[in-house]
């Protein structure tokens, strides 16, 4: 039986999740991350190690059956893939944050808003459900900095602590959507191999209940 293919995501969230499929009886190593392919000591499932955005493209277009994402990502993307399990990890969410003196303000007032963000997508369907008028600039890092610097007025991006925007002068205005990882699979693969992902599902959530019961 070849072993199922598990796009996971590199950086932050990759040791978290590496434990969490340890903790379910799937044992394997990465090599501190240099490898990007590898398999668990049972042969039963094959990593990949990709970046967390790419992760949703690697199991839409079937080149993993199944990985773990930011809610965020998948949203973001638009990727119609099968969610079965949130896992727990990285929480975070999706905020509009701005100067202080934003704080309070309606922004129904403000004729034309600039807003900086890594997610587009996202950001723009916030406004238009609202039925604000909205310009948003593109960036891929260090969004703080666009109010600062005149880019724009506010910005949309993840917030744990809210440590980063209170350093750079910011505050959040409002939440837009919760995050946190979550198992997704590809349609075809859950057809075709039901009894394999179902068994990595039920494992994944019995070590999930095990955590819980610990706490």
């Amino acid at each position: 039986m070849e072993p199922l293919t598990v796009a996971l995501p590199k950086g932050r969230m990759q040791d978290e999740v590496l434990a969490l499929f340890a903790e379910a009886g799937y044992q394997g190593e990465s090599d501190n991350g240099r490898k990007l392919i590898f398999e668990d000591d049972e042969g039963l499932l094959r990593f990949v190690l990709a970046k967390p955005a790419d992760v949703p493209t690697y199991v839409e277009y079937g080149a993993a059956d199944l990985g773990v994402v930011g809610q965020d990502v998948v949203r973001e993307g638009g990727q119609e893939l099968y969610e079965p399990l949130h896992l727990g990890l990285g929480r975070c969410r999706l905020a509009l944050a701005g100067p202080a003196a934003w704080r309070g303000r309606d922004l129904r007032l403000i004729p034309y808003l600039r807003v900086a963000s890594k997610y587009p997508r996202l950001t723009l369907d916030y406004f238009q459900e609202r039925g604000l008028s909205v310009e948003v600039i593109y960036l891929s890092g260090s969004v703080e900095l666009a109010p600062a610097v005149g880019l724009a007025d506010l910005l949309v991006d993840l917030v744990q602590s809210g440590r980063t925007l209170r350093e750079n002068g910011l505050v959040e205005l409002e939440t837009i959507m919760a995050s946190e990882a979550i198992l997704v699979v590809n349609h075809a693969a859950q057809k075709l191999h039901f009894r394999q992902i179902q068994q990595v599902i039920d494992r994944l959530a019995a070590a999930l209940e095990r955590r819980k019961a610990a706490a």
